[in-house]
């Protein structure tokens, strides 16, 4: 209840504030709306003292401030210039930013044709390194194969005794025996499919002088014979020669034959020999079972 007095005693006085306040504000505000009147001695304005009519001074309040009132077009005449400058400022950031594009561009492109370039030197690089190993390749092939070949000259008249025997004669009479058939039959045997060989046979008797020369002639005869027409053996491959009782020059002792026979030396040829054994490893099975 006191409450409520207090609130109802209290109004009156804030209602008269307010229309205190009324009375005040209105005459300045109707002070404010008039434009203020000039002294009659005041000398007219000259051309230079006036304002400018594009530009009108705005209205001042009560505080000498500007007025927030203060007309649309004023404040566009003192905006608009700014705009402009800004504008142009955006142009020139925008003229700038596409200068630095362009530059950015062409920069990047002759980075890129600066590393094609590149690129295209070690290419070349490479392959003329490929050329160099190619050629150095062909070079070492080519002092091999010449290495070989004067291996091949050499050898073709490098001959080495592979194989001996001596073929009994009974009487001196040019008849082969059972025995010395089965000699020439194992030495046709081991000589087939072989290559690059030469046969050297020596007949030899124990008579002296022509006589002798003679009969190891034909004991020799005889050997070259069989071979031939046996064992079909090229007559290119054989080298007779009838030296009676003599000795060859190649033998450390030489003495007098004291019976009838005939020497027979296998030479081979040292590269036809190599070339056999090649093909002859490369021809055998390559499952065989190798010995541990």
């Amino acid at each position: 209840m006191k409450a409520v007095a207090a609130s109802r005693s209290l109004f009156p006085r804030q209602f008269a504030l307010v229309l205190l306040a009324s009375a005040i504000a209105l005459p300045t505000l109707a002070q404010e709306g008039q434009p203020a009147a000039e002294p009659q001695s005041a000398p007219p304005a000259t051309a230079e003292q006036q304002p400018s009519p594009s530009i009108k001074t705005p209205k001042e309040g009560f505080w000498g401030r500007v007025n927030p009132f203060a007309r649309k077009k004023w404040v566009n005449d003192r905006v608009d210039p700014l705009k402009g400058q800004l504008n142009e400022l955006d142009e020139v950031n925008a003229k700038n930013a596409r200068d630095i594009q362009d530059v950015d561009g062409r920069a990047q492109a002759g980075i890129r044709r600066a590393q094609s370039t590149a690129d295209g030197a070690n290419q070349t690089a490479d392959a003329a390194g490929n050329q160099a190993r190619n050629a150095g390749s062909l070079a070492q092939g080519a002092s091999y194969r010449v290495d070989r070949l004067n291996s091949t000259v050499t050898g073709l008249d490098q001959y080495r005794k592979a194989n001996e025997l001596d073929v009994a004669f009974h009487g001196g009479q040019p008849v082969l025996s059972a025995a010395a058939r089965r000699q020439l039959d194992d030495l046709a045997t081991n000589l087939n499919g072989r290559q690059g060989y030469v046969l050297e046979i020596e007949g030899h008797s124990p008579q002296a002088g022509a006589a002798g020369i003679q009969s190891s002639g034909r004991l020799a005869e005889a050997v070259k014979r069989y071979l031939v027409t046996k064992h079909a053996i090229p007559v290119y491959r054989l080298h007779s020669v009838a030296l009676g009782n003599a000795s060859a020059a190649e033998e450390e002792t030489a003495r007098p034959a004291r019976t009838s026979s005939v020497r027979i030396r296998v030479m081979e040829n040292s590269l036809a020999a190599q070339e056999t054994t090649s093909s002859q490893n490369a021809a055998s099975p390559a499952g065989a079972e190798r010995p541990y």
